[in-house]
């Protein structure tokens, strides 16, 4: 169960009132008329006041029960647009979708292309092109948790949209089509083969190619998206990209594992981070400059957003702080959690049960 209390045990907390907004001061606006919005989502942009005259577009995506102005702070996204002159859009779950804030990468009806809340992400891209005349071979996607799951669903679904993604403690595309199906996905249990992770891509878009850049972040000690999920992503793209089952490159970076599967011509395509002993979040260095410490993001040594920037020619070079060290998680909710008795987790099934219940996420 402790994948189930992981998650929802702050989920519950959230809901009677006990949340904190960590963001001091609001840097995002708010993006209007953006098409028809089959998905019923909102959104916000972000603009340094030096934005290129062409400029490179990231999509960031939160993680449950977070909004884009607490994920932008702990990120550092807007704080790095502000030095290298790029736009920011951060598509915006509401509870009218979902309970949990979570957006919805487990229902069939908002991961095809051209339905559901795809499509509404897809219409922000092309309002941000249009009012920003933003440069459309510069158009890079990033998400954590569930927004990295929807992240996997926009690459699927618009491949010839983006030129690279960057998935952090996410799932591979199209693998659970219902809450259920999630739930086990996020256990590591029912993750098909190889081959049929491709054929799910490959079928998502009718898209031949050329094929989005990826990088896949994960945390060793996460129990609220078992690890087994970063290795089908990489299975998923590799075959997408016709590149061999062994990395052509395995090296140390802060500290952590970096495997890379490069093409014929030594172009890194697929990424994998092993970040050791981080639980469930997104990865940071807050000694580089850029974030801040908070609820899934996780001071670790080593900056994702950095690292991601730097990957998609955003940056000279990537930030770096000191060296990381190898935790499972500095929040003391998780801790709470993963120190209850077999007893007090039935107790807290009950909770979650309860919790998913008033979300509509499960039958009463």
């Amino acid at each position: 169960m402790r994948p189930l209390s992981d998650t929802f045990a702050r989920i519950t907390r959230l809901r009677t009132g006990k949340a904190k907004h960590l963001h001091s001061r609001n840097r995002l606006s708010t993006l209007t008329n953006v098409g028809s919005n089959p998905g019923a989502l909102k959104a916000k942009y972000y603009l340094p006041t030096n934005l290129a005259k062409k400029p490179a577009l990231v999509v960031v995506l939160h993680g449950c029960t977070q909004i884009p102005a607490d994920y932008d702070v702990c990120s550092g996204w807007s704080k790095m647009a502000d030095e290298y002159g790029f736009a920011l859009l951060y598509p915006q779950q509401v509870r009218d979708n979902n309970g949990n804030l979570c957006f919805n990468w487990f229902l069939p009806g908002d991961i095809r292309r051209e339905a559901g809340e795809a499509l509404s992400i897809r219409q922000m891209i092309e309002t941000m092109c249009s009012r920003h005349k933003v440069a459309s071979e510069r158009i890079y996607v990033t998400g954590l948790s569930a927004g990295g799951a929807m992240a996997n669903v926009l690459l699927a679904t618009y491949p010839e949209i983006f030129a690279g993604g960057a998935i952090i403690a996410g799932l591979p595309y199209a693998t659970a089509l219902s809450v259920s199906e999630a739930f086990d996905r996020m256990r590591g249990q029912g993750i098909p083969k190889p081959r049929e992770l491709r054929a799910k891509v490959l079928s998502a878009s009718g898209h031949s190619g050329p094929w989005p850049t990826l990088s896949v972040w994960h945390g060793t000690r996460d129990s609220t998206v078992a690890e087994v999920n970063a290795q089908a992503i990489v299975e998923q793209w590799r075959g997408v990209h016709g590149l061999g089952a062994a990395p052509t490159d395995t090296e140390t970076i802060d500290g952590q594992t970096r495997k890379v599967w490069k093409d014929n011509d030594g172009r890194g395509l697929v990424t994998l981070y092993s970040v050791q002993g981080m639980g469930h979040g997104l990865p940071l260095d807050v000694a580089s400059g850029y974030g801040k410490s908070g609820p899934y993001m996780l001071d670790v040594g080593i900056s994702s957003t950095a690292d991601i920037a730097h990957s998609w020619g955003l940056t000279r070079k990537p930030a770096r702080g000191r060296r990381g060290e190898s935790i499972a998680n500095p929040s003391s909710e998780h801790s709470a959690v993963a120190g209850h008795s077999s007893s007090a987790q039935g107790k807290i099934r009950k909770v979650i049960e309860d919790a998913l219940r008033s979300a509509g996420l499960m039958p009463k």
